[in-house]
Parts: structure tokens; sequence; C-alpha cells
């Protein structure tokens, strides 16, 4: 294992993914020599490259040996979603490099600042970009691309706080050290991982061992913190927000704590659940010092981020909304949004599950809040890491399954068929948002 004041070179295996970028831009900013793998090319592997960064997506030896990597200067980090198989990643430990997962680096950056976390199984990075927005300019590490900021990673030298959003997967928050953290929820997930959801929830009380300044938690939640001393829990929840109102599609509401009352706060992204995503942010905000002013101003004009609930298309006769649930609570939320916004509307959801073991675990929870929609149509399984598994498909959710080449075609017919205004929703957290500019093109037609 290399000195940390030795690393010289970063090589990022699976340098595309969301965490893994910003991660690869923080240090790339920072002066040293980064490099990486993806699977594919993407928008953001793009960007990485034309902001100089170094990246193959040919799965060979050949494609590292060049770059001059060398396990006295050079750190290798690696996301679990690269397989055990994977050439690049074989030949690495071959060779003996110092290899790391993406949280142990995380957990680095986190001893080096003040650690601002977002934790929970729903609203891990509406709640952090909230919070990234409202403390600007800082340092966050963004698990969606910021429409503020259109990036996924904010650097300011001279901030003494980091915004993190917390991972549970593979146990990742577990090597962060946080100073002020939210937990959002801990409903069950990752299974394949933690194997049921008392194994899942202590993973969370264990997290809350780590804190070392304050937990900001959501009143409720099936959790039992396990604070160090001196560390201060505050919980929160809709009984913060006094005076809520909805109109012509906005949301205003007045946030009221212990810390502080603050009138008249509007939602720059007009959705039920960022008021509670809002109320955590505020809390953190408060804690760190921003003034009440500026937590207004910025929360008005908040822009959301990059397939949370984002608004494409809004016309009399259709709405056409994307969003990244995943989760049967996420989607039951999302659902929830779009009838309290547009409670008149009929509602036509398009669902790509993500992985087989999630599909598997929750096909009764998937069921019962697809079943909440007017129309249904679902996309094959998105696999992501896993191989398939026999009889875990689209199909046991319900609903019409249609191949992503046809969809277009298929809402174009459901909108056209519908005697009355509709809203389009597409949620799921694999390839379905590669499809959202031709969703968009089509039902603006």
């Amino acid at each position: 294992m290399i000195d940390q004041s030795d690393i010289r070179k970063i090589y990022f295996l699976g340098i595309g993914g969301i965490g893994m970028s910003a991660l690869a831009r923080y240090f790339y900013r920072r002066g040293y020599a980064v490099s990486g793998y993806d699977r594919t090319p993407s928008a953001l592997t793009k960007e990485l490259e034309e902001e100089g960064i170094a990246i193959t997506y040919i799965d060979a030896e050949d494609q590292v040996k060049g770059l001059g990597l060398s396990g006295n200067d050079t750190l290798i980090v690696r996301t679990p979603a690269v397989p055990e198989d994977s050439v690049i990643y074989t030949y690495l430990r071959r060779e003996g490099f110092d290899i790391r997962k993406r949280a142990e680096v995380l957990g680095m950056v986190t001893r080096e600042k003040k650690a601002l976390c977002v934790a929970g199984t729903h609203g891990k990075t509406t709640t952090s970009t909230m919070i990234a927005h409202l403390m600007a300019p800082t340092n966050a590490f963004l698990g969606g691309i910021s429409m503020n900021y259109d990036t996924n990673l904010l650097v300011d030298k001279e901030s003494e706080y980091v915004v993190v959003e917390a991972d549970e997967y593979d146990r990742s928050f577990h090597h962060l050290t946080p100073y002020i953290s939210v937990v959002t929820s801990v409903d069950a997930d990752h299974l394949d991982i933690y194997g049921t959801a008392e194994a899942y929830r202590e993973a969370f009380a264990h997290y809350t061992s780590l804190i070392t300044g304050a937990l900001v938690m959501k009143q409720g939640i099936a959790l039992e913190p396990r604070l160090q001393p001196g560390v201060k829990c505050y919980t929160y929840g809709m009984e913060n927000a006094a005076n809520i109102r909805v109109s012509d599609g906005q949301i205003s509401f007045d946030y009221v704590s212990p810390l502080a009352t603050i009138r008249d706060i509007s939602l720059g992204v007009p959705v039920w659940v960022n008021i509670e995503n809002a109320i955590a942010a505020i809390t953190v905000a408060l804690l760190a010092g921003v003034p009440t002013e500026q937590i207004k101003e910025r929360m008005a004009n908040f822009k959301g981020v990059w397939r949370r609930f984002n608004i494409h298309v809004n016309t009399p006769k259709v709405v056409y909304i994307d969003d990244y649930a995943h989760h049967p609570q996420e989607m039951a939320t999302a659902i929830d949004s779009v009838r309290k916004l547009f409670p008149e509307r009929r509602l036509i959801g398009v669902f790509q599950p993500h992985l087989y073991t999630r599909t598997r675990d929750f096909a009764d929870g998937f069921r019962r809040v697809l079943g909440t929609l007017d129309e249904c149509v679902l996309l094959p399984i998105y696999p992501a890491r896993e191989l398939p598994i026999p009889g875990v498909t689209s199909e046991m959710l319900g609903g019409k399954v249609v191949e992503k080449k046809d969809l277009i075609e298929e809402l174009k017919k459901r909108v056209d068929a519908s005697k009355e205004p509709v809203v389009v929703l597409t949620i799921g957290a694999g390839d379905i948002d590669r499809l959202v500019p031709q969703v968009t093109e089509a039902l603006n037609e």
C-alpha cells in the first residue's frame, strides 16, 4: 500500500460512473495524472476526455501498459460495477498495484474537510445537491448532474466543507467520516448485498456511529442511531413545514424549527417530496452557518438534478416527466407527485426495471405501485453488473413489455388514443435516460 503523499497518478476502473467521474475530475483539477477505463462511451466520458483525461473502452492489458503506471506512485480506484474477471482489473491485481474502492478514496476526502453527508434509500442526490447549492461556493461530490451547475462536482479550495452523497451499496458509506449527516430513509434495498432488511438497517446504525458533529434524521424511520458522545441529533419531517401552498404548479411553505423560522420559501423544483428534502437541506445549511436570506434565495432558484423529476414537455395535450426512481417507494413518491401537480390528467408510466435481483426481491412492491398507473408500459430489465436470473423478467411485473426501439411508437399511439390530457412518466435507473431526447421530440410533435 503506497503512502498517500507518494501518489502522482490515479487510474479509474469504471471512470464513466456518476460518482467515479466526480472523483476523477476532483483529482485531475488538483494536478494528478488521471486516466481510466469504462465499458461504453457516454456523455460523461466525452466530457472527461474533453477536459484532458485519457479513457479507454477496450478491456485489454495493452490499454494500460503504455500509460506509465507504477506501483510506487499510482493509485487504482475501482467501482464494484467492474466485474472480477475484467482483463484490466486482473492485470492490475497481478502486478500488485494498490487498488482501492471509490468509497475508500472518497473517505480520504471526508477526513481532509468537514463532510456534510446525505445517506438514505431515497432522496440522497436531490438533498445533497440542494445542500451544495445552498452552501456554494463549496466542494461537492454529487450522485447526479446539478442543473444549476451542469456538473456532478463542485471544487472550492477556500471552503472548509465538502458535500458528499453517502452511498450504502456494498457498505460504501462506512468508509466516510461525516461531520454532519442527513439520513432520509432506511427502506430495505440492495438485498443482494445485505441479505435481509435487518442487516440493511444495521449498516445505517453503524454509519451513524461515524458522525462527529450532528445527525439530521427523518422523523419516524426505523433507525436507532449510535452516536458518539457530544454528537447532536435533530429530527425533521413535514411538521417543520407550515402554511404549505400549491398554486399553478408551484409550491411554497414556511420552514419552522428550533434553529430558525424562514417564511415563504419557494421550491425551485415543485415536487411534493422536495418539501422534506428542502427541510433536511436547510437544517444542514443552518448548522453550517449559512444565512437565512441566502437559503431562501438559493432554494427559489434551485433547478434540480438531471433525471430527478425533470419536466421535458408541458403542453395542454401532454406533459412528459422523466425520473430516476427504481425502488417501489421512490416510484410511489414520483407517481404521487404527478397526481398532486396534474390531478386531472391520465397517467401513462414507462418503467425500466434495474437489476434482476432488485426485480426479484421487490416484485410485489413493483406490481402494487405500477398498478396505480392508468396505463403501464415496461421495458426489459437493465442488468447493469448482473447476469440473468431464470424466471426473473419484466413480464412478471404486469403491463405490456416493449423493446426500447419500439417505445416511441407505443407512446405516440397511446397519447393519440387518449380522449383526455395525459402525463407520460418514464422511470428507471438503467439506460432509459438515453431515450429521453427521442421521447421529448416525439411528444412535442
